[in-house]
């Protein structure tokens, strides 16, 4: 299949929020058609290529109302989609907005996702890291939903940071820095924002063909030469089964194939936090540790881990020595300067933590006895720094950049009474010790010994 990318701007319409969506008057005609499109989903039958950028097309164009959509995605989550429907609604969702037309910049162009996990904040570290080694990253990040975190969230934590960078600004920084960290604009599949919220609100994220489209969409509109994914799985991760995970890398491998993008899929575990902060302001000062070389040992694995991807994308030779050198020289940490600079941010906190909005008040979390941690509910950690604040439920729900948790024992790790397991950061007394007291049922801590498990589970590449 050979993608045709969109070069007509997006109506001005079609990036006005779900909630405020209404079908036009005169939209029975494509309202009754769409009826016939989801009766044939909702049986197991296959839509072609027509039928999906229709429904798409007309949706954006607010002419069938949300209730139809959801009763479609609805429908796909039961029933699926196979690869070629799946490819359909990708590029009819990235063909609702802008593609981006980076040819002027020589670099290779190469980005990274992340599914989603609890304490990760890999991208902060890995956006400078890989620009500073002579690659393009063009970043458009999102924000964090239930228990899992946001790039967004956790850069806007850093004073005066700008996110919503236009897409002139946005091509602009990237010839001269050759990185930016953006959200996704009203110009880049903009349906796609739409849809998010409507599989939100039904319970419909966890489908491979949506989550596959949806990341999709909004990637392979960056103009890319490669694409590294970082799919997790576990009690952290928004999919927990080892095997669906792998059947949404796959997926995701054989879409963008078919779209001339080469993918990296990177496996990992996220039954851990990762790294010893959670928390959108505790997070950004991890980051800047660890770009001074005094990162955690699981987070850099998995930073340089995905990082060798995407030199190997390059075809830049020197691998993960190659990344350690651009640590210890601070080569990556003034790139990550120029971009706090860049895009308004207070430059001051990367010798100043003070600057950043971290809460003065801390609760710690003690082990009442002795032996080894042989679990940890990291839904439940993730769901906890909602109920401090520093998470959301609705993309509406404003953040507390402030609170969050430091973690000091993990699975495997060996317990007395009195250890400290967490330390909570809250300035709000009643939030902090009903949290103080539910995360103490996070944690299992049994007599006999736990084995810590590989963190990197499976490399799979197109």
């Amino acid at each position: 299949m050979i993608f045709k990318k969109n070069k007509k701007k997006p109506r001005k319409d079609a990036t006005r929020d779900s909630s405020q969506s209404t079908p036009k008057k005169n939209a029975t005609r494509e309202t009754l058609q769409f009826k016939i499109i989801i009766r044939k989903k909702r049986n197991g039958k296959k839509l072609n290529e027509q039928e999906i950028k229709y429904l798409i097309s007309e949706y954006a164009k607010f002419n069938i109302p949300d209730y139809q959509l959801a009763a479609f995605l609805m429908a796909v989550y039961f029933q699926g989609m196979d690869i070629n429907e799946t490819t359909d609604l990708m590029q009819a969702m990235m063909c609702s907005g802008k593609v981006l037309n980076l040819s002027n910049i020589r670099k290779p162009k190469i980005d990274k996702h992340s599914t989603g996990g609890v304490g990760d904040k890999v991208s902060l570290i890995l956006a400078p890291l890989m620009a500073s080694c002579g690659i393009c990253v063009p970043m458009i990040s999102g924000r964090g939903l239930g228990h899992t975190g946001g790039t967004l969230d956790k850069l806007e934590s850093i004073p005066g940071f700008r996110t919503n960078l236009n897409l002139k600004s946005f091509i602009l920084q990237l010839k001269r820095l050759g990185v930016a960290m953006i959200g996704q604009t009203g110009e880049i599949a903009p349906v796609d924002k739409k849809i998010y919220a409507l599989r939100d609100v039904t319970a419909t994220v966890a489908s491979i063909p949506l989550i596959a489209a949806s990341i999709l969409s909004k990637k392979l509109a960056e103009d890319l030469d490669g694409l590294v994914l970082d799919i997790k799985f576990g009690s952290g991760a928004f999919m927990t089964d080892y095997k669906k995970t792998k059947k949404l890398a796959r997926t995701m491998i054989r879409i963008s194939e078919r779209a001339g993008v080469k993918v990296t899929v990177v496996i990992t575990d996220m039954n851990n936090p990762l790294g010893k902060y959670i928390g959108n302001s505790l997070e950004v000062m991890e980051a800047i540790e660890s770009l001074k070389g005094r990162g955690s040992k699981d987070l850099m694995e998995v930073t340089f881990a995905l990082g060798k991807e995407m030199l190997k994308m390059a075809k830049i030779k020197g691998g993960i020595q190659l990344l350690k050198k651009k640590i210890s020289s601070n080569a990556a940490l003034d790139i990550f300067k120029q971009i706090v600079c860049a895009q308004d941010g207070d430059a001051l906190i990367f010798n100043d933590y003070t600057r950043l909005p971290v809460a003065r008040h801390t609760y710690r979390v003690l082990a009442t006895k002795s032996g080894y941690v042989h679990s940890i509910d990291n839904f439940q950690v993730g769901m906890l720094l909602v109920k401090l604040g520093g998470g959301r439920m609705q993309m509406e729900d404003r953040i507390d950049p402030s609170c969050g948790f430091q973690i000091y024992k993990k699975i495997g790790d060996r317990v007395k009474p009195g250890n400290c397991l967490v330390k909570i950061y809250c300035d709000n007394p009643s939030k902090a010790r009903l949290v103080q007291r539910e995360m103490r049922n996070v944690y299992v801590i049994r007599r006999k010994p736990q084995s810590r498990k590989k963190l990197i589970r499976e490399t799979i590449r197109s």
